[in-house]
């Protein structure tokens, strides 16, 4: 290894095989032909083991090169792999910023609550595993200053009393145990991140270096589950069903896998807007105001790409100008026998049409 190491140094080591080959198999010809040309057969058989010792260095640093490659190889797919898992949670974040902004404190309280409890029962765990107890104590501390995390702060302290007092071993299973947890939970960022932690806290130990491969187990059988389950909301014609299972396997998907199951996505998606088209078409007909808006404003969420959204998006102020109207009608119906003509659009009712209708 030390010897290695050194090569790598050399600022031209990735040559220094070629030179070494060319040289010695260099030398072996020149032996073997003047060994032949001077009748020298001690000479010739020199040449003959020098260019078998070339022989061998070629095929030595060869399988080296290979080494290197397969190494490559491994830590980009696992780069690949966390990144991949970084853009699910970013996603995952942003879908709970985006509801968070339509959602009062209130409602955001309740909503958001077992996340919040998952997250900082994460986080003192994490604490607990990286062996800082000090701040491990403080943050339970903390929550159990607060009524509503006085029942978790009294587990979480529990824990980390039996995690102390364990042996390595024992931690290390109990740690293992935690992982494993949350891989079965599909929260593989904080999985891989608490194994990553685990393995350079316990780099000898062989469970510790093993977890990866049963997360690995884990996230594969999910997959599989999650594919057979798509297969059954597309043959059902389930477009809600298989747009909500395509959501959760994305992520899962490597690039040649994603692009077998775009011709299928593709019909999805296509259903999905076409039955949102004809319930939008209905709405309007019917003028059920408030149903067209929720529906052309879900057009526009879901495909704000389409020509569909594109033309919703130039009606949605008469949209929400005859969905207002229809609120207050319903709200004091004596006085709702029709909508006043000032109020009304110029262009009548057909300025809020289907698309393409």
């Amino acid at each position: 290894m030390k010897i290695r190491t050194a090569l790598k140094r050399f600022q031209l080591w990735r040559f220094g095989w070629h030179v070494l080959i060319a040289l010695l198999a260099t030398i072996g010809i020149v032996c073997s032909l003047v060994g032949a040309i001077g009748d020298n057969e001690s000479l010739g058989t020199i040449g003959i083991l020098v260019m078998i010792v070339a022989f061998w260095v070629a095929f030595f640093a060869f399988l080296l090169s290979n080494q290197e490659t397969i190494r490559s190889i491994k830590e980009n797919g696992d780069r690949l792999d966390n990144v991949g898992e970084m853009i699910s949670r970013n996603n995952n974040l942003l879908a709970q910023i985006a509801q968070a902004v339509r959602l009062g404190d209130a409602a955001k309280s309740i909503a958001f609550r077992d996340a919040e409890r998952t997250e900082l029962a994460e986080a003192v765990i994490a604490k607990l595993h990286a062996h800082e107890f000090d701040a491990t104590n403080a943050m339970i501390s903390a929550m159990e200053r607060k009524t509503e995390y006085q029942s978790l702060a009294a587990q979480l302290r529990q824990t980390a009393q039996q995690y102390r007092n364990a042996t390595e071993k024992e931690r290390i299973r109990q740690a293992v145990n935690h992982i494993l947890k949350l891989g079965r939970e599909y929260r593989w960022t904080q999985a891989y991140r608490a194994a990553d932690n685990l393995i350079r806290a316990y780099p000898h130990s062989h469970e510790a270096k093993g977890v990866r491969a049963k997360l690995k187990q884990i996230r594969d059988a999910r997959k599989k589950e999650l594919l057979a389950l798509w297969d059954e909301a597309v043959l059902a014609k389930d477009t809600d069903r298989s747009l909500e299972i395509l959501k959760e396997l994305d992520p899962y998907l490597t690039p040649s896998e994603g692009l077998a199951l775009q011709d299928a996505a593709s019909s999805v998606f296509k259903m999905k807007l076409h039955n949102l088209g004809v319930r939008f078409s209905l709405a309007v007909t019917e003028n059920q105001w408030r149903s067209a808006l929720e529906t052309g404003r879900q057009i526009i969420q879901d495909f704000p790409n389409s020509r569909m959204a594109h033309e919703i998006r130039g009606k949605l102020d008469i949209l929400e100008l005859r969905a207002r109207h229809e609120n207050r009608s319903q709200d004091q119906p004596a006085q709702t026998a029709s909508v006043p003509h000032a109020t009304r659009s110029p262009a009548g009712p057909d300025h809020a049409s289907a698309p393409g209708t």
